[in-house]
């Protein structure tokens, strides 16, 4: 199985479902809590409907006719500047180790420059090595401190990157 095998498309309503799915058994998984975290996003159940929005965008990852990750950017959480947030980026193992990653990465980026963002911020945990280490290899660096209100406090690494 190569990265061929699989489809990066804008969401639909009807991968609503299988997104959430998705998102909640990558924390689960990851050991992540449930709490300060997407699992418990109001928005993890309605991804369609929440990246309607000119300033946004979210990407599914599709392998036979079914999702098993996605990504996306919007405005960061109250904060007032032109910098989007790479959100809910979740890959079922299935899809990990391809390059995906890299792929659904670039295409949020490509994404967030066309809007006219100017900068992308990032909050993940420390065990979420993989992840971590793919947004340093794109060029994101740490901060000290989050941005914005993302109601993640779970999340305890922030990074951004210039577009």
């Amino acid at each position: 199985m190569t990265s061929q095998d699989f489809i990066i498309r804008e969401i639909n309503a009807k991968d609503n479902a299988q997104m959430a799915i998705v998102i909640r058994a990558v924390i689960l998984e990851m050991g992540a809590p449930k709490t300060g975290t997407a699992y418990e996003d109001k928005a993890t159940d309605k991804m369609f409907e929440t990246y309607q929005k000119k300033e946004a965008a979210y990407f599914v990852l599709e392998h036979k006719n079914k999702i098993v990750g996605g990504g996306g950017i919007a405005q960061l959480d109250n904060f007032k500047g032109n910098t989007c947030e790479l959100q809910k980026m979740y890959f079922l193992p299935i899809a990990r180790g391809k390059g995906l990653g890299t792929k659904m990465i670039s295409k949020c980026l490509e994404k967030a420059k066309e809007i006219g963002f100017e900068n992308c911020y990032l909050e993940t945990m420390p065990y979420m090595k993989a992840a971590v280490k793919l947004y340093k290899k794109y060029g994101f660096t740490d901060l000290e401190k989050p941005m914005g209100n993302t109601c993640h406090y779970s999340c305890n690494v922030w990074m951004i990157k210039e577009l």
